[in-house]
């Protein structure tokens, strides 16, 4: 290979070119990070996030392990690859940190979420909201002569569509847990 060809070639043999080929578009991503239960442990992980300014879109956390004391905290981010890289392996170095999973990556996985949705409203307004609950399959919950209570359970897209299409027959209030996720199979 002549100078000229090594002046004028492929950036990728230069050895100036040390950079993996990581993508600067944003992902969404969903991690499982299994954790002692015990106090602090989740100020520590969140302290991760808000110190680098990194976002969550979603967090749970609930004990599932009585016995072993663990509790499994999901947490919905998004970022460039390069930043959900740093984001778990910066987990993985907390101390009271058992397990990351990515389940983006890591292969098909299953997530769902509740929300409560407050609709006030009378006349068609309320006929069309429980239209709307039947074809979504969301359970009313609560009913009095001015608003309806509506349970939804579903994907977090699913709960969008549904809260969208609640809102100009008045939607007045919303709660939602978060999202839980698994990994399918064994």
């Amino acid at each position: 290979m002549s100078a000229l060809q090594i002046k004028k070639g492929s950036s990728k043999h230069s050895a100036y070119n040390l950079r993996p080929n990581f993508s600067d578009t944003q992902e969404r991503h969903t991690l499982a990070v299994l954790v002692d239960n015990e106090a602090g442990v989740l100020a520590r992980v969140i302290g991760l996030f808000s110190a680098r300014g990194y976002n969550i879109e979603s967090l749970t956390v609930a004990e599932v392990d009585h016995a072993s004391g663990l509790s499994r905290i999901t947490v919905v981010t998004t970022g460039t690859p390069q930043v959900i890289e740093q984001i778990k392996a910066q987990l993985g170095r907390i101390v009271p940190v058992h397990d990351v999973h990515d389940l983006t990556v890591e292969g098909p996985s299953v997530e769902r979420e509740l929300a409560l949705l407050k609709v006030a409203g009378d006349g068609d307004k309320r006929v069309e909201a429980l239209r709307l609950a039947d074809i979504f399959r969301a359970n009313v919950v609560d009913s009095t002569l001015q608003s309806f209570v509506f349970e939804i359970t579903g994907t977090p897209e699913k709960i969008d569509a549904f809260a969208d299409l609640m809102r100009p027959l008045g939607l007045v209030e919303v709660a939602r847990t978060g999202v839980a996720a698994l990994s399918r199979g064994a």
